[in-house]
């Protein structure tokens, strides 16, 4: 593996759900370049500050911490955990799904069930299980044994999923892609700048419980003040079987991505054309993205105070939001690229033009 496969390998294996980021905060602390100076809000989102050669404009990149998860919330006399999600979990992926609870005495391994079919009559065989009637097994056949165990109420609950190479060229499995592929970049970008002049200083924000309400994006925000903000995420890729390209056409391997509309952000129209006209320099392939469902840090950020100007640039994945997702490393090389340039482009005259 190269330092690129190491660290996504990193990021993608640690556990953090939302509200339980603290074992990705400690690696990205480690994996931080040493020229940054490093505070955190009172929520746990991380910032790491990069002076250029200028104080102004503040570059704000933010990328969330978090992976959807659940907590458990129930434990049954019998011995079955009950749970409840964080983040958005679309029921049909979660059946037989190996999971850790993350205890006090230690990691808990578990797997997701319902009803066997089997004894299912054929109406209720056919229906979508939901969540609320599914439970985790760690094999116990009562409450004390999952107690002695050590699980308890509230504790936080984690996919398995291994970091993977593929055969296929470039394509790496994984969980929680969504954000540790944003992680990875802003990393990877201060490391980059640190060893070159850029004329503005970067605030580079870590961000706790996106998955849950974009929480970690409203206090970190005022904790930064930025002038000018890049948000760092996964896009949906729906190059596989059932997706119409009008409905979306984002393609592993085909370029990052710039979302031009989500549920709660229109990004600024001048900073938009830049990251355009800046790929299109750069011979950067980039796909152009929008979402109705979803949305990302730059929703409270691009709103804070009088406004900031905001962008997302995305990494395109598979099966978000599941076990387990598939990336491509050159959309990751090219975003990592692109992110670079602008960033020793933003200075002030440049910002300041972003003006509507």
């Amino acid at each position: 593996m190269d330092q690129t496969e190491l660290l996504l390998k990193r990021l993608t294996e640690v556990p953090g759900v939302p509200g339980y980021e603290h074992e990705v905060r400690r690696l990205i602390r480690e994996a931080l370049p040493p020229a940054v100076q490093v505070e955190q809000d009172k929520i746990g989102s991380l910032v790491a500050r990069l002076e250029g050669s200028t104080p102004a404009p503040r570059l704000m990149l933010a990328a969330h911490m978090d992976e959807v998860g659940f907590m458990v919330r129930h434990i049954t006399d019998e011995g079955f955990i009950k749970f409840v999600p964080l983040g958005g979990w679309w029921d049909q992926v979660l059946l037989a799904q190996r999971v850790i609870i993350k205890t006090y005495k230690g990691d808990v391994p578990g797997v997701i069930g319902a009803k066997p079919p089997h004894i299912l009559p054929k109406e209720e065989r056919d229906k979508l299980v939901a969540k609320r009637d599914m439970y985790i097994d760690i094999g116990a056949t009562s409450r004390q044994e999952v107690e002695e165990a050590g699980v308890r109420l509230g504790d936080p609950v984690v996919p398995v999923s291994d970091f993977t190479i593929l055969p296929v060229p470039k394509a790496y499995l994984g969980k929680a892609w969504d954000d540790r592929v944003g992680c990875a970049l802003m990393v990877q970008a201060l490391e980059r700048l640190a060893g070159d002049s850029h004329p503005n200083t970067v605030y580079a924000a870590a961000t706790v419980m996106e998955e849950v309400s974009l929480r970690g994006a409203r206090t970190s925000v005022a904790l930064v003040e930025p002038d000018v903000a890049v948000i760092l995420e996964s896009d949906i890729a729906s190059d596989v079987p059932g997706i119409k390209p009008e409905e979306c056409a984002i393609k592993l391997g085909k370029g990052p991505s710039l979302m031009l509309y989500d549920a709660m952000m229109i990004p600024n129209l001048k900073f938009r054309d830049l990251v355009i006209e800046t790929a299109k320099e750069l011979d950067i392939p980039l796909q152009l993205s929008t979402m109705e469902g979803g949305a990302t840090d730059g929703g409270y950020i691009h709103v804070y105070r009088t406004g900031v100007p905001t962008v997302v640039i995305g990494v395109p994945a598979r099966h978000i939001h599941s076990h387990v997702g598939i990336i491509h490393r050159t959309d990751y090389d090219h975003a990592l690229e692109l992110v670079v340039a602008l960033a020793k482009r933003l200075d002030a005259g440049t910002v300041a033009s972003f003006l509507p």
